[in-house]
């Protein structure tokens, strides 16, 4: 098990990695739309965050020597149901066929008001 970790996207904000690479996966920690230099939650629709999301997702992804490509699974945590058009559409601008597994689910409070929320499991 090794624990992956980039600068270039806020630090967990918990006990928690950002990622943990076994056996020849990588399970990355749910990103929330956090600005990297103060910790505050960015403000901006559900479609700008998610696209921060996604942006430092790849980031740690690139860390551990992988790409969107590799990802087989992720599941999204929306604060309300409503906002599921518009960050499937933002989400989709990120990913190809085949598209990886994913769960999206309506989860209410997230983590410092945030209204999206996006973890990933890729394989090496």
């Amino acid at each position: 098990m090794k624990q992956i970790t980039t600068n270039l996207v806020p630090k967990a904000i918990g006990p928690y990695s950002q990622a943990i690479l076994s056996n020849n996966f990588l399970f990355i920690s749910c990103q929330f739309p956090i600005d990297l230099h103060n910790g505050n939650l960015l403000k901006g629709s559900p479609a700008v965050q998610t696209e921060i999301i996604l942006k430092n997702l790849g980031e740690i992804l690139k860390e551990a020597g992988l790409t969107y490509k590799n990802v087989v699974k992720t599941e999204i945590f929306l604060s309300r149901m409503d906002y599921f058009a518009e960050v499937n559409c933002a989400y989709g601008s990120f990913f190809s066929e085949p598209y990886p597994a994913r769960t999206t689910i309506e989860a209410g409070s997230l983590p410092k008001g945030a209204d999206v929320g996006i973890t990933a499991i890729a394989a090496l």
